[in-house]
């Protein structure tokens, strides 16, 4: 998370850069999306194949993986496979709708001021989130 505070002239400017995220957060969606399904399709493909292998040669299959370790916070998974791509995939695809839902709610939340959009004098200072306006301070210049 960071937290950032920047200054605008208007809250037409504030709008204009909430659309902009907007737009580049859901052309990012779009792409996750599409490897996503791309993934799906070769994580199932995977997993059939490795039970069929593990059926043939009459073993069960482990719940643990040793080519998973962890570093810190961060896992670090030395054999990659299809499976492990789709999990981080969807990590970030679930990261992106959550922002994407965040923006569009700030950028509703914008409208009753747009009012103030032409008022001489004012400046704002968005305290942001993540590039999501959470608090709005009018100040007087």
């Amino acid at each position: 998370m960071v937290v950032k505070i920047k200054e605008y002239e208007s809250t037409t400017q504030i709008a204009e850069t909430l659309d902009t995220e907007i737009s580049e957060t859901k052309t990012a969606l779009g792409q996750y999306l599409r490897r996503l399904d791309e993934i799906r399709n070769l994580a199932e493909k995977s997993k059939k194949i490795r039970e069929m292998v593990m059926k043939l040669a009459g073993k069960k299959g482990t719940t643990e993986n040793p080519d998973e370790i962890t570093i810190g916070n961060m896992d670090i998974v030395l054999d990659a496979n299809a499976s492990h791509e789709l999990m981080s995939i969807e990590t970030a695809v679930r990261s992106h709708q959550e922002r994407l839902l965040d923006l569009q709610k700030a950028r509703e939340g914008l409208k009753p001021l747009s009012q103030l959009a032409d008022t001489e004098g004012i400046k704002f200072l968005a305290v942001e989130n993540n590039g999501v306006p959470e608090r709005i301070l009018f100040k007087l210049s």
